[in-house]
């Protein structure tokens, strides 16, 4: 019996590693003839977002193009006003000096034709005195005065701005020159041109000049500054009406209010009973305050003002208040004083007129 040899040749071994090697090389080959490089297909371009982009691009060309005309249009109107207000101080001086001599010529044996011609003079240069000041409303609007506060803000929602009869009450007490109870005592023993400098009565005199560029021109207003006493920004008028129509003196009653220096205590009572006297009586008033009254009308020994005492003496002072007359309350922050948001918010509400406590910024 013969033994099979160790490390025999088989022929199925060598088949199956040439089909391996065949299919091998058949996958290399392959492999290396197929193209690798990517191919990057170009993406269309978005039609719709292009034109959109272009659209845009133009808009804002025209926008630009209209603001310079604008502000162009604006600097020819702002002349034109002032040219048409010097030619009608010019006619009314005109018209001053006709009545002189018309009123020199009632009183002699002057022809009957020269009052006449002198009449008919008159009566021009009026109607033209007329025109011109129907002009300068149209062409300024019907506030008296202009003001642009930071950022060109002149919006305000919920107050109602206007009136026939306006009045103004401005703190002028010394809490007016802070917001805490250190910087007030500092602020207080330094000069007055420092206490007019002080940003939070800065913010009170801004509010009182944009109030003032919100009033119709054929309105009248009053602005009274208290503390322990009520002052009229214009000395001699209390008691009386001033006309919106006067820029002049309005401007003056503005420059008055900017001199004030806040001092001294705060009696409420004292200008709401001013208010009740003006006749006849305010259709809207705008009180610029930050807290609660520290003083009445009756003398006091008392030496502390608690919380409760100056809340007595708010209640007081409403007391004062002409009837049905909105009080818009316009109230600065103070430290130490938390009823008083809520007491001149309820007069504000029981009035029907609006409460705001401004933001730092504004006007």
């Amino acid at each position: 019996m013969s033994r099979k040899r160790r490390g025999a040749f088989s022929p199925m071994s060598l088949a199956f590693l040439d089909v391996m090697s065949c299919g091998f090389g058949a996958v290399v080959l392959i492999f290396l003839i197929l193209d690798h490089q990517l191919s990057e297909q170009p993406q269309p371009a978005d039609v719709d977002t292009s034109a959109e982009v272009r659209l845009l691009e133009e808009e804002i060309r025209i926008g630009e193009e209209n603001l310079v005309r604008a502000r162009n249009i604006l600097a020819e109107v702002d002349l034109e006003v002032v040219e048409a207000q010097g030619l009608a101080d010019r006619i009314q001086d005109e018209i001053n000096s006709f009545l002189a001599q018309l009123a020199a010529l009632e009183n002699t044996v002057a022809s009957e034709e020269a009052l006449e011609q002198l009449r008919a003079d008159i009566r021009s240069l009026e109607e033209e005195l007329l025109r011109l000041q129907a002009s300068a409303v149209e062409q300024t609007g019907t506030s008296a005065r202009a003001f642009v506060g930071e950022g060109d803000r002149q919006y305000l929602t919920g107050m109602f701005l206007g009136g026939n009869r306006v009045l103004i009450l401005i703190d002028t007490s010394a809490s007016m020159l802070d917001e805490t109870l250190v910087n007030i005592l500092r602020t207080r023993n330094m000069a007055d041109e420092n206490k007019r400098s002080a940003d939070k009565w800065q913010r009170a005199v801004r509010t009182v000049e944009w109030i003032s560029s919100q009033m119709p021109v054929a309105s009248q207003y009053q602005i009274y500054g208290f503390n322990t006493d009520v002052t009229p920004a214009l000395a001699g008028t209390e008691g009386s009406w001033l006309e919106v129509a006067d820029r002049d003196q309005l401007n003056g009653a503005i420059t008055s209010v900017k001199q004030m220096v806040p001092a001294n205590g705060t009696n409420l009572a004292e200008v709401f009973q001013a208010a009740a006297q003006l006749s006849p009586p305010p259709d809207n008033i705008y009180l610029i305050t930050d807290g609660l009254p520290t003083l009445s009308s009756v003398a006091s020994n008392d030496t502390l003002v608690t919380p409760a005492r100056r809340l007595e003496l708010f209640e007081d002072a409403v007391e004062y208040l002409p009837n049905r007359v909105p009080v818009n309350v316009i109230l600065l922050p103070l430290e130490g004083d938390p009823a008083a948001s809520a007491a001149y918010w309820q007069l504000a509400q029981i009035s029907r007129g609006s409460f705001l406590s401004p933001a730092r910024d504004w006007p």
